[in-house]
């Protein structure tokens, strides 16, 4: 899949070796216990905001518009319209640049979906479904067990998916064009991979942006997923650039700053109702609306789930059938067999600072505070490229059986 340099990637049949590399590690260290599935994943073009002068030296597109702004004779060349436009202050700016224009200048210039007036963009209803169809059939052939269709946050599906999303070809305005694109990208992937092989998806209960979708679109496109034949439902919320916070120059907007951001990973450091289990109540409601349509897909809720008891009061109420702890699990990857042979007290807990997110947003490699400084002399311990973390857990001692 097309993403970040960082990334996984399934774009391309290069990358089987090494994605079942990664298999073969995990099922050997689990006994083959483990089932291991990966996201898949397309992201539209996101440039990095650009210094005032560069903008307008390089990025901005002259039009008859800017001319008439720049207030310079008929004939000046696109050169002279730059440096007139470039020296007017900021409040003059916001009568003169369109809104894109202006978030380009102070954000960065990011596509959406809704950009159809260029081919590739207008074309994705078109090739998305043999893109993911094709990165799926390398995950079955690097031995993965299944995919997860991400269709939430700040990703490309996520895109078709919003309230947001006007395209007037059949692939956007009403719920039912919105969610025509990510079924047909689930049909072509179950068509290309074998009947054993799972296929999910992620989406969001709530992107928590203004004109964005909510929970009833949800419950919609939940329905209209079960119908489809999806193997699971994920559910998230937020994490949109819409609401992102002002990059620096140089550094390109990130999804998780904003209000929208907080919510998907959530913290310690927000309102009075914490970081745990935000997500919960509109995950229960996503959950009623497919039962009382008769299907029963198994709902997967996340979100700030970071103890046993909390995870098996979401399960013996319904309001999920199975939980996913990503940064719970990061902080401790022991802690199911830890609670398994009754050693809760001995979990180490996420502390839900946000520490290992913030790493990735800076784009380094992701570790947690909770460990990633202590026995960094133990033989074998890997250390981050900069030689100052660990990164990987300290290994658990557990006690003897006999």
């Amino acid at each position: 899949m097309r993403g970040r340099w960082r990334d996984l990637r399934a774009g391309h049949d290069r990358f089987i070796p090494g994605l079942s590399r990664i298999v073969s590690a995990v099922k050997a260290a689990s006994r083959g216990r483990t089932r291991l599935f990966v996201q898949l994943i397309d992201f539209l073009p996101i440039r990095r905001r650009p210094a005032r002068d560069v903008y307008f030296d390089r990025y901005l597109t002259i039009t008859e518009r800017h001319r008439r702004a720049a207030g310079l004779a008929d004939d000046a060349d696109d050169a002279a319209v730059r440096r007139q436009l470039a020296s007017l202050s900021d409040a003059d700016l916001d009568g003169v640049l369109d809104p894109r224009e202006l978030e380009a200048l102070h954000y960065g210039y990011r596509e959406r979906v809704t950009d159809v007036d260029k081919p590739p963009v207008r074309d994705l209803p078109r090739v998305l479904p043999e893109i993911f169809a094709a990165a799926a059939v390398r995950a079955e052939a690097a031995g993965f067990d299944g995919v997860e269709l991400h269709y939430a946050h700040a990703y490309t599906m996520a895109g078709f998916l919003s309230a947001s999303n006007d395209r007037r070809d059949g692939y956007g305005g009403t719920r039912d064009a919105r969610v025509r694109l990510p079924v047909e990208v689930f049909q072509a992937v179950r068509s290309r991979v074998s009947s054993r092989f799972v296929v999910g998806c992620r989406f969001l209960t709530d992107e928590i942006v203004a004109g964005g979708s909510r929970l009833d679109d949800a419950r919609h496109f939940a329905v209209a997923f079960a119908g489809a034949g999806f193997d699971f439902l994920s559910l998230s919320r937020g994490g949109k650039f819409d609401d992102a916070k002002q990059p620096a120059i140089g550094e390109a907007a990130y999804p998780y700053t904003g209000e929208s951001g907080w919510e998907c990973m959530p913290t310690i450091f927000g309102d009075s109702r914490g970081p745990f289990g935000r997500n919960i109540d509109d995950v229960a409601a996503v959950r009623r609306a497919v039962r009382e349509a008769g299907f029963d897909v198994p709902i997967v809720a996340t979100g700030g789930i970071h103890a046993f008891e909390q995870a098996e009061a979401i399960l013996s109420s319904g309001a999920a059938d199975i939980v996913g702890a990503a940064r719970q699990t990061l902080a401790d990857p022991d802690w199911f067999r830890k609670i398994r042979l009754g050693l809760g007290s001995e979990v180490r807990r996420c502390a839900f600072t946000n520490y290992c997110e913030a790493l990735d947003q800076r784009h380094r490699q992701v570790t947690c505070k909770l460990w990633d400084r202590t026995e960094l002399s133990e033989p074998g311990a890997r250390r981050s490229s900069d030689g100052l973390r660990r990164l990987v857990a300290p290994r658990t001692h557990w006690p003897s059986t006999d």
